[in-house]
């Protein structure tokens, strides 16, 4: 390598460096802060930024306020319904538009890609009235509703099946394999990175979702962590030690998921060709 390339790559990861430590900052900050009284927490002083005292309160306020193990419980049940109808759903509708030939199947996906993007704020209303109509306001499948088909996933899974051979289909169709057979016994398998990667997707968003559980769930027994977190920021005042602690245990199931799958949440990505 001369010396031109060589420092060429100095730059690019000197580069990559700079933007992985900016972006762990407010993750730092979080953790800081969790730790601090509040009148250190609200200081104005920039280069105090360890607390003098490491202090427990703040986690031992939030958990006698907040019943963490009944959150973690209805995040978790809306992230594996949610999951599981996303992979389903995307899944089949992934393999109909990347391999099929049928009519209308330029207008359908047409439709698909409108949907990804228009804001998601906009659909909330007639979902709204679709949940409430039926009685189902402060429910599980309330909150699983807007979940049950993506658009995001069905584009992901159209990706990954459009980046398969086509001898494959041939030689199933040779051995006698009907489509559904071909589908569920060859292509399906194939594509398993582009699910998981599609798993981990739906389960950041529906963790990290706010404004609809806001809307369609006010009873604290059937909130998820991101709507819980949010009634702890008062209109006047805010105890950021407690919100920040609140938050540090919020994520722990979300590190937990991306450390357990994030070989094939890579593999996922670098296949379909997808993104955050």
């Amino acid at each position: 390598m001369d010396k031109s390339r060589k420092i060429r790559a100095g730059l690019i990861y000197l580069i990559l460096g700079i933007g992985s430590v900016i972006m762990l900052v407010p993750f730092v900050w979080m953790i800081l802060t969790a730790f601090k009284s509040t009148s250190e927490a609200t200081q104005m002083n920039p280069f105090i930024i360890f607390p003098t005292v490491w202090r427990k309160d703040a986690f031992h306020s939030v958990m006698s306020k907040m019943n963490f193990l009944r959150l973690y419980w209805n995040t978790l049940v809306l992230i594996a319904e949610r999951v599981l109808c996303a992979v389903l759903t995307a899944t089949m509708a992934g393999y109909a538009f990347g391999r099929l030939h049928f009519k209308g199947k330029n207008l359908a996906f047409s439709l698909v890609l409108f949907q990804m993007m228009v804001p998601s704020q906009i659909f909330i209303i007639p979902q709204y009235l679709m949940v409430s109509r039926r009685g189902m306001l402060n429910t599980a499948f309330g909150l699983l509703f807007p979940g049950l088909v993506t658009a995001f996933g069905t584009f992901l899974l159209r990706q990954a099946y459009m980046g398969l051979p086509d001898s494959l289909e041939e030689a199933a169709r040779l051995d006698g394999c009907s489509i559904g057979q071909t589908f569920l016994y060859v292509m399906a398998p194939l594509t398993k990175s582009s699910m998981v990667a599609l798993g981990i997707f739906t389960a950041l968003f529906a963790f990290k979702e706010l404004m609809w559980p806001l809307v369609v769930n006010t009873e604290q027994n059937t909130m998820p962590l991101s709507a819980a977190l949010a009634k702890l920021q008062g209109q006047f005042v805010t105890n950021y030690p407690e919100l920040m602690a609140a938050s540090l245990l919020a994520c722990i199931p979300m590190i937990i998921i991306y450390l357990i799958f994030q070989k094939q949440f890579m593999e996922g990505i670098a296949t379909s060709g997808g993104k955050l």
